[in-house]
């Protein structure tokens, strides 16, 4: 039996959590394990960094001695596929929240678009969405926004290193941005949205790069098995 040791590239897909994700791949391999040695039960397998489960792409998974890796990597810069619905707001910021239309919304032009969208290229203050996994008090902040708790989260520093506009027609806007870890596309969207003067919400996303490593080199979820994690690993 081979032990396995290193990093996983995943393109997680819509509808998983990032702990679904990592409990498929430990069960894949705590089941392979046990064909040589039934006593072992746990196998070291994490994340670094979560995705949403409405999200797509990139799920950089660190197997066995290489999960001392994760607070390295966590820190790393993201680059993401984004798209943005105008005039119109979300309670959690994304598709998943109590969507509210605008009676009569502002249509911005795509030469107002492209302005807002450059003023956000640098360093920034930004509030994390209230359905974030932010501990408040020992408790995820989306565990007490779901129970009706009024939550004030103070703004946080991050960076957008790079913003490009890939397509719009009202009310679908899609651009590209490559930020620093820690920002949250939801609030980015909704913070564009508000200097727009119309609201806005993170309607796809889909992160394609975290530092050098890329989605390219994912391996597709409902195709792993142990021989193929056993091959990504040793091709990267």
């Amino acid at each position: 039996m081979e032990v396995i040791d290193g990093i996983l590239l995943v393109d997680k897909p819509k509808g998983w959590t990032s702990f679904d994700v990592v409990a498929k791949v430990r069960n894949i391999l705590r089941s392979e394990y046990r064909k040589t040695d039934p006593s072992i039960k746990n196998v070291k397998v994490g994340h670094t960094g979560t995705l949403d489960p409405s999200a797509t792409g990139l799920l950089v998974l660190c197997i066995g001695k290489a999960t001392k890796l994760v607070p390295q990597l966590i820190k790393h810069d993201k680059t993401y596929e984004v798209e943005m619905t105008l005039g119109a707001s979300s309670s959690t910021g994304d598709q998943e929240g109590e969507i509210k239309y605008e009676s009569n919304p502002k249509i911005p032009s795509e030469e107002d678009l492209l302005g807002i969208l450059n003023s956000f290229v640098g360093e920034q203050w930004q509030v994390p969405p209230a359905y974030s996994a932010i501990k408040i008090g020992g408790k995820r902040a989306y565990e007490l926004a779901r129970s009706g708790r009024e939550i004030k989260l103070e703004p946080r520093k991050c960076v957008v290193y790079k913003i490009k506009l890939d397509s719009y027609s009202y009310p679908k806007a899609k651009f590209t941005c490559e930020v620093s870890s820690g920002t949250y596309i939801r609030s980015l969207v909704k913070d564009i949205g508000k200097k727009l003067g119309t609201p806005a919400y993170m309607s796809e996303l889909r992160r394609t790069s975290i530092d050098n490593l890329q989605l390219s080199y994912a391996s597709d979820l409902e195709d792993i098995n142990y021989e193929k994690i056993k091959l990504s690993i040793n091709q990267k």
